[in-house]
């Protein structure tokens, strides 16, 4: 059996001796070089473009502006399944170039050129005239009657509003003797810093256009270049190659449509775009900044009489994953602390700025700085033990959403706190903190988090697998979900290595996926891939089985049912006698004169079904409270994931994602200017993305409770590492200084005004 050991990946030995090959090293060097104008207002107009400078450059091969669009096809971008309901379909609102500017680096124009000294030559040239609006940069403001309108159909710029009624919050609030704990909590916009920048590269054979693209989501990219562009899907193939981390930013369909239209405009030559790291900060997607209010009644007892939350997130310019990652924070709130009363609005918020999208933890790692943030307040506040207060408030063993069906099976919480209190002697240095004073302090704290796996019920869940029986007895095996660099080909392998009975190392993952060949899958997002494949893994593991071991009976004279496949040979099931090596059997049966078959099975699962994935964050942090510095001493996320396939594999998803909530807690804030809209950071040297030097040693720890609703007792663990790290943090540097922050990072400059506001400066 593999499931449960330390496989090593699959694609390991390529990657580390540079023979992966990645979108660039795929693209041949005679590609024209793409290259897009970005509005330098953040709202107004485009009068007029002028390119005459531009296309008098040698080597300019053209440059294409709004105007120059014949039709215009508004299309999504969000990575979300289509459907046939208009209900269930993303916002449609993006054109491959307009000249309404939305935000300060919005597409307006794209130059093509032989070579990139050319482009970036055109783009230098290039002279546009706008009409100037006022723009708004604030989620509050924009909200406000009279503020600047970004689209006609979302009055006072709100995407959507939803709410969340349950029992009855004013009259639960009147019950004598309740505590009123209230605060206000903010996240900032941040992005994602994949190593490998957004590229594309696009070419045509007859009327069909190729796209090769650092995607997480092949299939729903061509659908979307389909709409964008008025062509047939079926002319569209588009090619996942190996990728280079993408955290969400591309789970959005970012500049592939853009690179097929230009494509189409010089006469289907190979045309590349290669997006530049400021460009990515900027013009691609970032996280949603949300803000939090929540008010608790509490009852001295410690128990929740009532509890509401207000959150408003910055939606940016357009609605790419749109509401959607708001409200999932939202849902999370009845659900980790469950109340009787509950009063939930949410509401997605059109600004000029960069366009939020898909981000590692989609609103859960706002939602758990907000959550968590205030569940330090409620404990201080009553002079309760915040692990307690914790214990006594947090979801029931047995609890069940209505909505999703997901159920609480095991202890989960009680066993990863009791686990992360081990493993950091918590209780000694949680009362050893206490009550300190002087100028450099320590502090311990901790942070609980809401997860749950793939999209079902608010999208489609579905995963397809092919698998092929080759002359040697070995499998090639494709699925449509996709490997970004987080091991999921290999996860994939051991699981269907154990289902047919053949060893590992004969498993031949497909790891880039082709739409013109690949089975149907909407690609890595929502910490779906390993529960929801391992459901097509099975069923089509189990079919070829089936089929083999039908073929084997003619060989071997014996029943299918006392047949076996073990190890990658043909065996007796009632005395373990090998018969034949599966590579035999292949052998003969492609090349029979009596009976030739190609031995393959390919099918499809729907899942309907979710599950629940839990876990804590500790740290531990000094402060230096004149220097408003804090220095992370100790960081332990232990999770509940299910069935860990790989160890190893897990072990490596969790340090990343605790990697990710540190510079999210910490450093990570992207700035816009108030007088211009610009963003003032937008590189890896402004731009305070945390770094090794940041880092203590990361400790990651599990506790296995096999989730009964999945295919391999598996489930999420791809984001829920990021997503109570800063809260953890921030409720340290609580216990060592007395101040609640109740804004992200907790860089010097925020501490400088906290600790100023409370007396400690």
């Amino acid at each position: 059996m593999y499931v449960g050991k330390r496989a090593t990946r699959v694609d390991a030995y390529d990657k580390v001796i540079g023979r992966t090959r990645y979108t660039d090293d795929l693209c041949d060097k005679g590609a024209y070089v793409a290259r897009v104008v970005h509005a330098t207002i953040a709202h107004g107009r485009v009068k007029s473009i002028d390119a005459s400078a531009a296309l008098a450059i040698p080597g300019v091969v053209g440059v294409f502006t709004c105007f120059d669009l014949k039709e215009k096809h508004y299309f999504p971008t969000a990575g979300h399944p289509w459907s046939t309901d208009e209900s269930h379909q993303d916002v449609a609102d993006r054109l491959l170039l307009t000249d309404r500017v939305r935000f300060y680096g919005d597409d307006i124009a794209a130059v093509v050129a032989e070579d990139e000294v050319a482009a970036a030559q055109a783009l230098r040239a290039i002279r546009v005239e706008y009409e100037e609006l006022p723009f708004v940069l604030d989620v509050m403001e924009a909200m406000k009657d009279g503020a600047p309108q970004l689209h006609d159909n979302y009055p006072n710029n709100i995407l959507k509003h939803t709410t969340i009624r349950k029992g009855n919050y004013e009259e639960a609030i009147k019950e004598p003797g309740l505590i009123k704990v209230e605060g206000w909590y903010s996240t900032p916009t941040v992005q994602h810093c994949h190593l490998e920048n957004f590229i594309c590269f696009a070419e045509m054979t007859g009327d069909r256009i190729k796209i090769v693209s650092s995607t997480q989501i092949p299939h729903i990219v061509r659908r979307v270049v389909g709409q964008a562009l008025g062509m047939e899907w079926g002319k569209i193939q588009i090619v996942k190659p190996y990728i280079g981390g993408g955290f969400g930013n591309k789970q959005d369909v970012l500049y592939e449509p853009l690179c097929a239209w230009l494509c189409t405009q010089v006469g289907g030559h190979l045309v590349k775009l290669d997006v530049p790291r400021e460009e990515t900060f900027v013009s691609t997607r970032v996280r949603h900044a949300i803000r939090s209010h929540i008010i608790s009644w509490v009852r001295p007892d410690g128990t929740y009489a009532a509890r509401k939350l207000e959150a408003f997130s910055d939606q940016g310019a357009y609605a790419s994953h749109g509401h959607s990652i708001c409200a999932k924070g939202a849902g999370a709130f009845p659900q980790l602390y469950p109340c009787d009363n509950v009063e939930v609005d949410a509401y997605t918020v059109f600004t000029n700025k960069s366009v939020a999208g898909a981000m590692r933890g989609y609103g859960i790692p706002q939602a758990m700085w907000a959550v968590e943030c205030h569940t330090e307040e409620v404990a201080a506040r009553l002079g309760m033990d915040p692990i307690a207060f914790r214990r006594k408030n947090l979801m029931p063993v047995g609890f069940t959403d209505p909505f999703s069906k997901n159920e609480l099976y095991a202890d989960t919480f009680n066993q990863c706190m009791d686990k992360g209190m081990e493993v950091t002697d918590y209780a000694r240095k949680y009362q050893e903190y206490q009550n300190q004073t002087g100028d450099v302090r320590r502090g311990i704290g901790m942070a609980v988090f809401w997860y749950n796996t793939a999209v079902w019920p608010i999208s489609l869940e579905t995963s397809s697998c092919r698998m092929v029986l080759n002359q040697d007895g070995s499998l090639q095996v494709q699925v449509g979900e996709t490997e970004i660099g987080q091991g999921a080909d290999t996860a994939f392998a051991q699981m269907a290595a154990d289902v047919v009975g053949v060893p590992m190392d004969k498993i031949h993952i497909v790891s880039c996926q082709d739409t013109d060949v690949t089975p149907f899958g909407t690609g890595a997002y929502a910490s779906r891939q390993t529960y929801t494949a391992g459901f097509s893994i099975r069923q089509t593991g189990a079919l070829l089985k089936e089929r083999i071991l039908n073929y084997a009976q003619e060989l071997t004279r014996m029943p299918p049912y006392n047949l076996d496949i073990v190890d990658g040979q043909i065996v007796r099931s009632t005395d373990s006698r090998v018969l034949m090596s599966l590579g035999d059997l292949a052998t003969e049966a492609l090349y029979s004169l009596t009976h030739s078959q190609h031995l393959t099975a390919e099918s499809t699962a729907q899942i309907k079904s979710n599950a629940y994935s839990f876990g804590c964050t500790f740290a531990e942090v000094e402060v230096d409270i004149p220097m408003c510095k804090v220095k992370l001493l100790d960081l332990v996320n232990v999770h509940d994931a299910g069935t860990i396939i790989n160890p190893a594999l897990a072990e490596a998803q969790v340090h990343g994602g605790m990697s990710m909530g540190i510079g999210f807690g910490l450093s990570e804030k992207l700035l816009f200017d108030p007088k211009t809209g610009r963003a003032l950071n937008d590189n890896l040297l402004d731009y305070k993305l945390s770094t090794f030097m940041d880092h203590p040693r990361l400790r990651a720890f599990f506790v296995e409770n096999p989730e009964p609703t999945s295919a391999f007792g598996t489930k999420a663990l791809g984001e829920p590492p990021t997503c109570s790290v800063a809260p953890a943090i921030r409720n340290a540097v609580y216990q060592a200084t007395g101040v609640f922050v109740e804004e992200a990072p907790l860089n010097p400059h925020n501490l400088f005004r906290y600790f100023k506001q409370a007396g400690l400066i």
